[in-house]
């Protein structure tokens, strides 16, 4: 890498990368939820994602990049988080608050990384790629705080 131009691809990659994966482990997570809202949560941030893979492909194809190549360690880390509490033997309401501490670790990921790339399009003077991307980052807060709430008023509580 040699500018700021070569590090953004880096990271559009790797962001690439980790929606990609998401999109494959969030079936699974809502599969083993218990609470039928949050399977429901799980599911429309499926729906969600793959928009999101959607956007960086198309910020890809506008500056001629190919998003494919690179490996999202971090994601794939987390992802293994997730199926450690799937298989974990706890009581539904616990595996329940597991699961949405693992999505939370998740987005707080994906706001880090589109907060640096949208910084990063701005910086480069991408202004109509950074407004796609503050899209994708906008509605990823509001994931996380959507399971923020779910955890306090709900399932947290009926983890006790």
């Amino acid at each position: 890498m040699r500018n700021l131009e070569d590090l953004f691809e880096h990271q559009l990659k790797d962001l690439y990368s980790a929606e990609t994966q998401l999109i494959a482990a969030l079936p699974k997570m809502a599969k083993a939820a218990n609470d039928p809202k949050l399977r429901e949560a799980f599911e429309g941030h499926l729906e969600e994602t793959k928009t999101h893979k959607k956007r960086l492909q198309e910020v890809c194809d506008d500056l001629d990049i190919k998003p494919t190549g690179e490996e999202c360690k971090a994601m794939k880390g987390l992802i293994k988080e997730a199926q450690s509490m799937i298989e974990e033997d706890a009581e539904k309401e616990v595996k329940d608050a597991g699961l949405i501490a693992d999505a939370q670790r998740v987005e707080h990921y994906e706001i880090s990384g589109y907060g640096t790339l949208v910084r990063f399009a701005k910086e480069l003077g991408h202004k109509d790629i950074a407004k796609k991307l503050q899209k994708t980052l906008d509605e990823e807060y509001k994931a996380d705080e959507k399971l923020n709430k779910m955890a306090e008023k709900r399932l947290n509580k009926k983890a006790v």
